[in-house]
């Protein structure tokens, strides 16, 4: 377990010769057995709900593990006080920065799969899953596509599409964060970051919807 916690910047730091290694494998691991079990969960808790489209399930497995909901599992689970981080990652916040809790929880669900069995690593991610997916279904707007919804807005008020602008900003050549900027009538009305090139447009809309809210024009 103790591997799940160290960043690269740690052992660069520490372990020059390579005596320990980062979490990257664990993480790549964790990705894939957590997109595995979530939809499991899924299907399982409204399989009976023959009106839930494959389409919505998809949008709520995607909000259930993406970046930002992945960090908020590691801060309940004061993950972030474990994290074996570089000077520099510590210095720059490296302990609440959100990208690098989801890479950590990633990490920590993968070396459990290779610890324990996979019946355990059911049941603990169905305890802290499940709530979430049930409150995501019965705040139906969660699931909207935030896209269309952000479209919606800018054509009833502005009577123009909105302009997405997508660009790498930093990690690494084989696991890069985009970042995605949305644009009306040449304003910028809100960003979005992710280490997966699908999710910064939406997140993107996502934090434009949240501005408009705040300053009450929706």
């Amino acid at each position: 377990m103790t591997q799940a916690l160290n960043h690269r910047s740690y052992l660069n730091e520490n372990y020059e010769d390579g005596d320990e290694e980062d979490n990257e494998s664990l993480e790549f691991l964790g990705d894939a057995v957590l997109g595995f079990l979530v939809g499991e969960l899924l299907y399982r808790r409204y399989k009976e709900d023959h009106n839930l489209k494959p389409k919505k399930l998809t949008r709520l497995r995607s909000l259930l593990v993406d970046e930002k909901q992945l960090a908020k599992f590691a801060v309940q689970l004061r993950i972030g006080k474990k994290m074996r981080l570089g000077k520099g990652a510590k210095k720059d916040g490296g302990r609440q920065n959100p990208a690098l809790l989801s890479d950590i929880f990633e990490a920590i669900i993968g070396a459990y799969f290779i610890d324990s069995n996979l019946m355990n690593l059911r049941s603990f991610v169905n305890k802290i899953f499940q709530p979430v997916a049930d409150y995501l279904m019965s705040l139906d707007n969660d699931l909207v596509d935030t896209k269309a919804k952000f479209q919606q807005w800018a054509l009833e008020k502005i009577e123009q599409i909105p302009k997405y602008e997508s660009n790498k900003c930093g990690g690494s050549d084989n696991k890069p964060n985009f970042l995605s900027r949305v644009f009306v009538a040449n304003r910028m009305y809100g960003e979005g970051k992710s280490r997966s090139k699908k999710y910064p447009e939406k997140l993107a809309a996502e934090n434009a919807l949240a501005k408009l809210k705040q300053e009450g024009l929706i």
